[in-house]
């Protein structure tokens, strides 16, 4: 159909012979080259950002891109089951603390040790722990409680230094890709003798995607490594809240 336009664009010219229909047919076919162009390049904009992201990690090479890309995923596991483990460790203190309470009052050491028991997540084994060696003396209990603190702490972190690594190891890929793909371009110009932008132009650019990806890794994996550390803290917060009101309940328990 464009093709049609721009033959009679040509027809009218050649008929009317004046300035007027020349300047109207250049107008006229300049719009047309414009959309034939347009609909020539809809392809390459419509690839996906999949496809784009295929394309740029092959031009990047597999070497680098793929360590890069196993960086990612490993961090990405680590951090999706310390997400999932972290959810489910979560508790209601406030609803534990006063179940344990009204256990302590009613039944004794040995009902609010039920109701830690059935009760999931750190705050209710230390609770456990804590009420455990009640019977002993208040120092036992608290030593219990601080001690078993230090154990469920280290789990809430576990593994969680393996994602920092990955962290700080794809940017410190992606730069050593840079480096060795300037060394490549320095080297063809060397052995051609001429500075030539073609003969740079893929060593720079594959220095340059391997750049990228390790800083995209490094990002992505930056913000699930400080959602974890801030969920870590939230619930080491609410263990230490919880373990002084249950000191505080089991003292006025032993009085």
């Amino acid at each position: 159909m464009k093709r049609l336009f721009s033959i009679l664009a040509m027809t009218l010219m050649m008929a009317f012979g004046t300035v007027n229909a020349t300047t109207a047919t250049i107008s006229t076919t300049a719009t047309t080259v414009a959309s034939v162009t347009q609909d020539d390049a809809a392809p390459a904009e419509d690839l996906g950002f999949h496809q784009e992201l295929k394309k740029r990690f092959i031009e990047g090479g597999p070497g680098f891109m793929g360590i890069v890309l196993l960086c990612l995923i490993l961090g990405l596991a680590i951090a999706i089951e310390r997400i999932i483990f972290l959810n489910l460790s979560t508790t209601n203190s406030n609803k534990l603390i006063g179940s344990v309470e009204d256990a302590l009052a009613s039944g004794g050491i040995d009902a609010a040790k039920e109701v830690a028991r059935n009760t999931k997540g750190p705050v209710a084994s230390i609770f456990y722990q804590g009420l455990d060696r009640a019977d002993d003396d208040l120092d036992s209990a608290e030593k219990a409680v601080v001690a078993y603190g230090g154990v469920q702490m280290g789990q809430l972190e576990k593994n969680v230094s393996w994602i920092s690594l990955f962290i700080a190891l794809a940017p410190m890929l992606g730069f050593m890709g840079t480096v060795i793909g300037m060394i490549q371009a320095f080297d063809k110009i060397e052995a051609a003798g001429d500075m030539q932008p073609s003969l740079v132009a893929g060593g720079i650019k594959v220095a340059l995607l391997t750049t990228v990806f390790g800083l995209i890794v490094a990002i992505i994996l930056q913000i699930f490594y400080n959602y974890i550390i801030a969920k870590i803290d939230s619930i080491v917060n609410d263990m230490e809240d919880s373990s002084i009101s249950l000191m505080d309940m089991l003292s006025k328990y032993k009085k």
